[in-house]
């Protein structure tokens, strides 16, 4: 399975069909505040996985309930619920999809293709119940969870080796020691610019507004990308930092997430000020 999954990462060959596809979804889904809401901003996490526990749920629970005497109408129900959830989740799925990076579009494509198979033999299975075709329906639906379960293990895949939606810049905080850390005067801090520090070997940003400091991670948690190169713009009334690789944007005054592709929010980090010195530690 490593050695077929690296494969699928390296196979560029993907890349005609997924960069033309990436064009279509970004065309289609064009609102900013349609994608934002479909990367999860407002739920300050990704929406996709949240919402894919529903198909999964419901085609799990119709798997055991065929195996059941008399349960073919429960059958039916569950089928057909996890068939229906399954093409918003997807849609969500997509718009993640089209904000990855190349080699994980690649796997991307094949995890859409798995599940595209699995929600195919699915709606089959749904039709064949409603027109009373029990055994073709139950034949369909264990079709369907293999392909749905080939799609899933490539979905882990995607979250758990190539790092897909998952926020990238939390992992810092592991390198960084206890304790307080001084990082500058704050009589040397200017109003409303973005500063680059280390703390440790850690790179946080300063953005100083008024006799507040914002400490925060430098790194985007959606692809690492270098916040300290990023622009401060107003956003709803507040000052936020946007990354220049791919727009994601936080609130300066908290992190909160306002514009994707990150569904995360960004770390900051609480702060002090001893004799004039502005310090900082570990959430």
């Amino acid at each position: 399975m490593r050695a077929l999954l690296t494969r699928i990462e390296q196979a560029s060959r993907l890349d005609r069909v997924g960069d033309r596809m990436q064009r279509v979804v970004q065309s289609t889904l064009r609102p900013q505040r349609v994608r934002d809401f479909l990367h999860g901003v407002w739920l300050g996490h990704p929406l996709h996985p949240a919402m894919v526990q529903v198909p999964v749920g419901a085609w799990l629970s119709a798997a055991v309930v065929d195996l059941l005497p008399g349960q073919r109408r429960a059958a039916t129900a569950l089928v057909t619920l996890g068939t229906v959830s399954a093409v918003p989740a997807a849609v969500a799925g997509w718009n993640d999809w089209a904000a990855l990076s190349r080699d994980q579009r690649r796997v991307g494509l094949v995890h859409a293709g798995a599940n595209i198979v699995g929600l195919t033999l699915y709606a089959g299975s749904s039709i064949a119940r409603l027109n009373g075709r029990h055994g073709l329906g139950r034949t369909l639906s264990y079709l369907g969870l293999t392909a749905a379960s080939a799609g899933a293990y490539l979905g882990g895949h995607l979250a758990y080796k190539q790092g897909a939606q998952v926020n990238q810049s939390v992992s810092e905080l592991h390198r960084m020691s206890d304790g307080w850390h001084p990082l500058a005067d704050l009589s040397d801090l200017p109003q409303r610019e973005l500063l680059t520090r280390q703390v440790d070997d850690v790179s946080v940003i300063l953005y100083r507004h008024g006799d507040e400091v914002t400490v925060m991670l430098e790194r985007c948690p959606h692809q690492s990308g270098p916040l300290g190169e990023g622009e401060v713009q107003q956003i709803d009334g507040h000052a936020c930092v946007v990354c220049p690789w791919h727009g994601s944007a936080f609130r300066l005054n908290g992190g909160e997430v306002v514009h994707g592709p990150s569904g995360n929010d960004q770390q900051t980090l609480p702060t002090r000020v001893v004799d004039g010195v502005l310090e900082t530690r570990l959430p």
